[in-house]
Parts: structure tokens; C-alpha cells; sequence
């Protein structure tokens, strides 16, 4: 799936919005994830807040990433074998998307058109249809 140059605007405009309050926006994501689904916080034994950070920072590097999605492609490889180690299965990625989403309404209120949102699902799919062949079931 490919994206235009007009979705990877809105991502990275919106995402730009997002990023003065990442630390609230991994707050925000975390709630809604062990919200949709709790079996997922055992997942995560770490600081929260450091994890958080670790988050925003890979989103960050995502965004920033869509301009050359060819290079994005082998770190978001890498990113999904060590996500195997943590116990990542193929059917995470539809809560993290979801999360995400929510986060992203939150975050941005009125600047949440369906439009961004539509950008943002296009983005998520391409995402997580790279890092999903690289995540053993």
C-alpha cells in the first residue's frame, strides 16, 4: 500500500502537534492499550515513562521516515524480530493501532478530521504490514 504525498503531510503535521505534549500522548496510548486489551500489560515490565518515551521516540523516527519509505522498511524490520523477544503476536498490532488512534483523537481534538485520521490508518496499515511478516505467531 503506498501513500501520498498528501497523507504523509497529515501525519507528520498532525504528529507535529502531538509531540509538545508526547509525554500526556504516551500516557494517553498506554491507558487506551491496557484498556482495549489488558492482557497486554504484562508485556511491559519497565518504567512506564521510559517506555513511553521509547514510543514517542520510534514514532517520531516513523513519521520522519515516510518521506523515504524504503529506508523505513529494514527498521521497522528490525524493530518487529526484538519486538519477538518481548512476545509480540501478529494480533497486537490491531489494539496498538487502535491505541494509537485514540491517542491521536485525544491529542489533537477539532484537528482530528476524518481526514487525518484517514491518513493515520493508511500509515498504521503500512506499518504494521511490514513488521507483521517479521513477528512469529
Amino acid at each position: 500500500m503506498a501513500l501520498t504525498q498528501k497523507q504523509i503531510h497529515l501525519v507528520q503535521h498532525s504528529f507535529s502537534l502531538v509531540e509538545p505534549i508526547a509525554e500526556k500522548a504516551a500516557e494517553i496510548f498506554y491507558d487506551a492499550l491496557f484498556s482495549i486489551d489488558p492482557s497486554l500489560k504484562p508485556l511491559f515490565r519497565n518504567d512506564m515513562k521510559v517506555q513511553g518515551n521509547k514510543l514517542m521516540t520510534m514514532l517520531k523516527a516513523a513519521v520522519d521516515g515516510l518521506d523515504d519509505l524504503e529506508s523505513l522498511v529494514p527498521a521497522l524490520q528490525q524493530l518487529a524480530q526484538r519486538h519477538n523477544a518481548y512476545g509480540t503476536k501478529k494480533s497486537h498490532f490491531t489494539p496498538v493501532g487502535n491505541a494509537l488512534l485514540h491517542t491521536l483523537k485525544i491529542g489533537l481534538g477539532d484537528a482530528f478530521t476524518d481526514e487525518v485520521k484517514q491518513a493515520w490508518v493508511s500509515v498504521i496499515h503500512v506499518i504494521s504490514d511490514t513488521m507483521k511478516p517479521e513477528v512469529k505467531e
